[in-house]
């Protein structure tokens, strides 16, 4: 097998770590879900080791993220675990959750899936860090977002990027507030909730 890349991960790595040093300085333990390649999780490990950053994704996609993580050897990246949305959550608390392009990838269903199993697997401060592109008040910030949304709905009727209030909704639903709302390059964004 061939360890997979994904240009995306080293074009966007370096602002998503200046935010995530800021907004996850004072937390412990990390759960990405939809770790992909594995290429975020271990640069991010690596560059903040006072995480202990745990991979997850479904099945297929984690002999990819082994190869990273292996070829790494960071002592804070532990054994991948298969997440899937809709049925397989881990047993443990995490006081922070991150994701990078996912939303605009899985079902609507899927999303709100996700945010309400949030309480099940979050400590009662954790900070929730989404990184992607979002609609704000149903409309595209950029022509390259909309044409990247009608690319997502030639790929699959699920796909689309979803809009930034209905994601708060779902978040306000499991006890997270939004607190920061930060542009990131390629018109992008990095939302931040807050449980409590």
């Amino acid at each position: 097998m061939v360890k997979p890349f994904a240009p995306a991960c080293e074009r966007n790595r370096d602002p998503i770590l200046t935010v995530l040093r800021q907004q996850f300085a004072d937390r412990q333990r990390v759960l990405e879900i939809g770790s992909g390649t594995g290429q975020h999780a271990v640069y991010f490990a690596g560059a903040m080791p006072q995480l202990s950053w745990q991979c997850s994704d479904r099945a297929e996609h984690l002999p990819g993220i082994r190869m990273w993580l292996e070829e790494a050897a960071l002592p804070n990246t532990p054994e991948p675990l298969e997440l899937d949305v809709g049925s397989h959550w881990p047993a443990q608390r995490y006081d922070a959750v991150f994701s990078a392009n996912t939303l605009h990838i899985m079902a609507w269903d899927e999303v709100e899936a996700l945010f309400a199993h949030l309480p099940q697997i979050t400590t009662e401060d954790a900070r929730l860090a989404i990184y992607g592109p979002f609609n704000i008040d149903g409309r595209y910030t950029s022509d390259s977002n909309a044409a990247f949304d009608q690319s997502l709905k030639a790929r699959g009727a699920h796909m689309s990027i979803r809009d930034a209030a209905a994601v708060d909704a779902l978040a306000a639903k499991s006890g997270f507030n939004l607190i920061a709302d930060i542009a990131m390059p390629a018109h992008n964004r990095c939302r931040i909730w807050q449980r409590g």
